[in-house]
């Protein structure tokens, strides 16, 4: 039963943390091992890596694509690989164009979160204003603003939650919420439960006017790099949010209408849990693609010790002057070694725009699984 009025401001929204009972039990507790001991052993594969970064633009693509997929925003693999293939944001169009903007949105929101060691309202807007690619900030009190109910006939504009509105409201419930995350002494709960009600509380108080939910996802991410629980944001926390969609948004409703706590936040340990494996096989799966590709070279007797590997796997897309080096210095040459690739079917070239593109077709398909 709900005890709130869903067309008013929920300007009642209470400050974090629930209380104990709503969520602290066995059930929970043991919820919360499994999905820790699995992050762990995610933040430790990675960290076994020659190179860690080689990942996070994969991953990060696939995160970006599976968050605006949750807000409506469809595009292929195909499409999106070939848009992005694009150095210029000018060219690109559509849902291809928003994606982009979600990895850049991530990459400047790890910057900040690296160097400044916190969680500040800095962040959250610049983070979300590279969402949206707006200067807009935190949504005015005058701003009215209505979660609606996407459907057809009587559904339509049908109100389904109100987010809290008034001179200094959401400011204040932004301020809130940040202290909460920061302040372990005065809030000693696990960084990993925190960061599970966070993301409702977030959602709850919709601080921006729209592009609320793929920056609340990233928000998730950061605040794991922040305590330490991943060093870079390769954790696909989207994919399982994307296949269970009307779940995420029943147990947000639940806790907003019912204060059910607990059921959000098994729903959210699951889904660390089961993404950390999506993302677990997705790191293994690329780093065999990658020794098979060293093989193949050195039995092709191609020049592995002039071409760098990883370049081939940041994107899965590559420039002849992505792969330019001390040992490669020039376009031609690098040419060359792309198309010696091509022939033995390790890549496949497509003219793009007005320059020849070379693509991991193998490393698309991982990406696309």
């Amino acid at each position: 039963m709900e005890t709130y009025d869903r067309n008013v401001p929920y300007n009642q929204l209470p400050p974090l943390p629930p209380a104990t009972e709503l969520y602290r039990d066995e059930e929970v507790l043991n919820k919360l091992m499994t999905a820790s001991r699995r992050l762990a052993e995610l933040k430790g594969l990675a960290s076994t890596l020659p190179n860690q970064s080689i990942f996070v633009n994969t991953i990060a693509l696939r995160e970006a694509k599976a968050s605006s997929a949750i807000e409506n925003i469809f595009t292929t693999d195909d499409e999106l690989y070939r848009s992005l293939s694009y150095q210029e944001d000018d060219y690109l169009e559509g849902p291809a164009k928003e994606i982009l903007h979600y990895r850049e949105a991530l990459w400047k929101g790890f910057q900040r979160i690296t160097a400044e060691k916190t969680l500040t309202i800095d962040t959250v807007v610049d983070v979300y204003r590279e969402v949206k690619r707006t200067h807009d900030s935190i949504r005015p009190y005058q701003t009215e603003v209505a979660i609606k109910k996407r459907g057809w006939g009587s559904l339509v504009a049908e109100t389904v939650y109100t987010p809290p509105r008034g001179k200094g409201v959401v400011e204040k419930k932004m301020a809130d919420l940040l202290e909460f995350l920061n302040d372990d002494t005065k809030y000693p709960i696990d960084s990993l439960l925190k960061m599970v009600m966070a993301h409702y509380q977030f959602e709850a108080i919709h601080p921006f006017r729209d592009g609320n939910g793929r920056t609340g996802r990233i928000l998730c991410i950061l605040y794991l790099i922040q305590k330490q629980l991943l060093d870079l944001p390769i954790l696909y926390l989207s994919a399982y949010i994307l296949q269970n969609k009307d779940d995420y948004y029943w147990k947000l409703n639940g806790v907003t209408g019912a204060l059910l706590w607990k059921p959000w936040i098994m729903y959210m340990l699951e889904a660390v849990s089961q993404t950390v494996e999506y993302t677990t096989d997705k790191i293994i799966r690329i780093k065999n693609l990658m020794d098979k590709t060293r093989v193949m070279m050195l039995e092709n007797s191609l020049p592995v010790g002039r071409m760098d590997i990883p370049k081939l796997f940041e994107q899965p897309y590559i420039r002849p002057r992505n792969l330019l080096s001390d040992k490669i210095k020039s376009v031609n040459t690098a040419k060359k070694y792309l198309s010696q690739l091509e022939s033995l079917g390790m890549l496949t070239k497509e003219k793009v725009g007005k320059e020849f593109i070379w693509f991991n077709t193998d490393l698309m398909t991982i990406l696309s699984d």
